[in-house]
């Protein structure tokens, strides 16, 4: 395989993954181009070389900035713009699970929490607090550990999980 075909198959791949995560297919595959690429680049590289359009980049190249996956980069005597991706996967996951936590389980949190205190108190009333008191407790437990994997400086966490699972 030559190394623009395995590049190609990183983003596509990339790109996959990251609808995983809970972003779009093509700010997944400018992170995996900027993941790759040695030296910052512009938005008119990451357009050529992903075939995408101006906005679609700018939209995602921004999105991926405000999530802390991508830095903007000037260049003394240059007017473009140059962007960089983080490197360290580590870094990179933190911030991942820090976004998603706070698109998806925050809220969910947030509502269940609230479903916790209806006033009913016929048994279905009653079995469908205990109902929320038990997801909201688990749910509860997931954020906490997620926020200390967020805060974690190391790998600290990984080496338990691995540690546990064996």
């Amino acid at each position: 395989m030559e190394l623009q075909q395995a590049r190609e198959k990183f983003y596509q791949t990339w790109g996959t993954m990251g609808t995983n995560w809970g972003i779009n297919r093509t700010m997944a595959q400018i992170h995996a181009f900027l993941l790759v690429s040695e030296e910052p680049v512009t938005t008119e590289e990451i357009m050529e070389e992903l075939l995408i359009s101006r906005g679609n980049a700018n939209i995602n190249i921004r999105t991926l900035i405000d999530w802390g996956l991508v830095q903007r980069e000037l260049k003394a005597g240059e007017r473009k713009e140059y962007f960089t991706a983080e490197k360290d996967m580590w870094t990179i996951s933190r911030r991942i699970a820090r976004e998603r936590r706070k698109k998806e389980l925050e809220p969910a949190l947030q509502a269940i929490d609230e479903l916790r205190s209806i006033k009913d108190n016929t048994p279905e009333g009653k079995k469908f607090r205990s109902r929320m008191s038990d997801i909201h407790s688990t749910a509860s437990t997931v954020d906490s550990l997620l926020q200390r994997f967020i805060n974690s400086n190391d790998n600290w966490i990984v080496k338990m999980i691995a540690y546990l699972i064996k």
